[in-house]
């Protein structure tokens, strides 16, 4: 993938799941979605599998661990093992390791997701500011974590005890609907002693490095549904990636993308790893993509065609990427969009 300012989505001739060794599927709104499989996302992962696509799963929250991951993925019908989950817990756990002794205390503000992963790094989870923690770990822990752990986390912090973060999310899909993460928790602790902690979760470069270590991935593809985890993760790690509209994105901040959100493909759901991608080509002033085509007026997207809707949508990216240069498009979308019906 280019790391340069990005004009459209790309093309591939070849399905994604053979151009590709390895998906690096994140999980909440890709894979499932309120606990429940999202349609079509078993048989298409099971499609991609028999193919020889290795599938690992990468999530940002760390209070599960891999077992538990697995096995839920397992019971939606999606066989995984625990080598097959990566999670910020993990890779939290290996930059501490890197920065402390071996054996060394630290303090946990989290779920069990996170004792296990310092637990395998060689680290002794401790609960209390005055064990001596030579770092303070601090990941989503659930509804019920408690006030006082955030108080914990600060006394140690204001002593000058180096502070890790597994992610900065600020929300988390729950059944409910949204909640905060771990990264509202991290602001109560930011407050409170006014420091900066270490991240190592999506989009940065420490869950990038883990999940390749852990896969031995050489063609890796992420494939996400949030633009500033996901595809800035992949951005970030120099890697390519296909953004399903099956989460959180929606149209108008796909076209609004800067060039760190701008995914390399673009697909309704997970069925996209099993097609080759239409390529987008220069029309005159315009983009156009199957049936459809799309240009940058004075100040709106302007859509010409008919066809598929994703065809169109792939050539108002191209159209808004390529006016908005190395920012973010600020022409209006909403009535070439509407005509899509997104």
């Amino acid at each position: 993938m280019s790391q340069g300012v990005g004009t459209g989505p790309e093309g591939s001739e070849q399905a994604l799941s053979t151009a590709y060794d390895t998906a690096l599927l994140d999980l909440d709104g890709v894979v499932y979605a309120g606990g429940s499989a999202i349609e079509h996302a078993v048989e298409s992962l099971a499609a991609a599998r028999a193919g020889g696509m290795h599938l690992a799963y990468v999530t940002n929250n760390a209070l599960r661990t891999p077992d538990t991951v697995a096995g839920h993925l397992t019971e939606l019908g999606i066989p995984t093992g625990a080598d097959d989950v990566i999670t910020s817990a993990q890779a939290v756990a290996r930059l501490i390791s890197e920065q402390v002794p071996a054996g060394a205390r630290v303090l946990v503000i989290g779920g069990e997701g996170l004792r296990v992963a310092l637990r395998e790094r060689g680290l002794e989870p401790v609960d209390s500011a005055d064990d001596d923690p030579a770092a303070v770990a601090q990941g989503y822990g659930g509804p019920d974590l408690g006030w006082g752990r955030f108080a914990e986390a600060s006394y140690a912090v204001a002593r000058g005890v180096p502070w890790f973060a597994s992610n900065t999310d600020l929300t988390i899909p729950s059944g409910r609907g949204i909640a905060p993460g771990n990264g509202a928790a991290v602001e109560v602790v930011r407050i409170a002693t006014g420091a900066e902690p270490q991240v190592a979760g999506k989009p940065l470069p420490p869950m990038h490095r883990e999940t390749v270590l852990r896969t031995g991935a050489k063609r890796p593809l992420v494939v996400g549904d949030r633009l500033d985890t996901d595809i800035e993760g992949a951005f970030n790690g120099g890697v390519d990636s296909l953004l399903v509209l099956t989460g959180v994105t929606d149209g108008r901040q796909l076209l609004a993308a800067p060039p760190q959100h701008r995914p390399t493909y673009v697909d309704a759901d997970l069925r996209g790893l099993l097609t080759g991608q239409p390529e987008v080509t220069a029309a005159g002033d315009g983009f156009r993509c199957g049936g459809w085509t799309a240009t940058a007026g004075a100040d709106r997207l302007e859509l010409a065609g008919d066809g598929e809707a994703l065809d169109g949508l792939r050539a108002l990216c191209a159209a808004a990427w390529t006016a908005a240069g190395d920012g973010s498009c600020e022409l209006d979308g909403g009535k070439a969009l509407a005509r899509l019906g997104l």
